[in-house]
């Protein structure tokens, strides 16, 4: 089921592909003396590295930075990260991405690909993946809507190949405080396959600092924190 969504998903994508494409070939007719794009950076940490509700380190506390590009019609964008993890022997794990971010028909969308490394795992653990991921966003008043699939055809560790599909919501309450929730479904090839959930807030202390408190759970019986429902609470700052 979840693989026809995958496949109907990248049809529903590909218009905001080829619009994409248009305005990158209006993009490079456009004279030289316009920007040409700018640095954003982001610095955090949590008492819990959550990915699609499940931890990326056992538990543990984390930390992580960010930066990236995006060019001067807002387009195009790039990042490189790096966040600490526990996981196959390694304690830190890079992300390169590139991506798009179209809009289309009221919606804005976000397709991006990225690949991820751990760095000193052990022997014979596989240390990379790539990811390939496509957002569909709405904002109408204080409300926003968010629609995520994303895929990779051979994840990390022993887990072959992975899909998952997640609805959010959200709600502006003031223009410091969102709350939002997400339900998702997450398969995979040769690991376990769950239904994870989140809810929680994000509060802006200032125009660069924000907190972050979010309960994470999901449905798979498996021993351990990886999948064990969890408290998290968490800052970044901006610049």
């Amino acid at each position: 089921m979840i693989r026809t969504l995958t496949n109907a998903a990248l049809l529903a994508a590909a218009p905001a592909l080829l619009l994409a494409s248009g305005a990158q070939a209006q993009d490079a007719g456009q004279s030289a003396g316009q920007s040409a794009g700018k640095w954003s950076f982001t610095l955090g940490a949590a008492t819990d590295n959550r990915s699609k509700d499940a931890s990326k380190s056992d538990g543990d506390p984390y930390v992580y930075g960010v930066a990236e590009w995006e060019s001067a019609s807002g387009l195009f964008y790039g990042s490189g990260g790096l966040e600490t993890i526990d996981g196959g022997g390694s304690k830190l794990e890079s992300e390169l991405v590139v991506g798009v971010r179209p809009e289309l028909a009221g919606f804005d969308f976000d397709l991006n690909v990225a690949h991820k490394y751990r760095f000193d795992a052990n022997p014979g653990y596989d240390d990379d993946a790539w990811e390939f991921t496509a957002d569909m966003k709405r904002s109408i008043g204080p409300a926003s809507a968010r629609l995520r699939l994303q895929h990779s055809p051979d994840g990390t560790g022993s887990t072959k190949a992975w899909t998952w599909v997640a609805l959010r919501g959200g709600w502006d309450f003031t223009d410091k405080l969102n709350v939002s929730a997400e339900v998702g479904r997450r398969d995979q090839d040769n690991s376990v396959d769950y239904t994870g959930w989140n809810i929680g807030a994000s509060y802006a202390l200032t125009r660069n600092l924000e907190a972050h408190l979010r309960w994470h759970d999901t449905d798979a019986d498996v021993p351990g924190e990886q999948y064990k429902g969890a408290l998290v609470a968490g800052i970044s700052v901006s610049f």
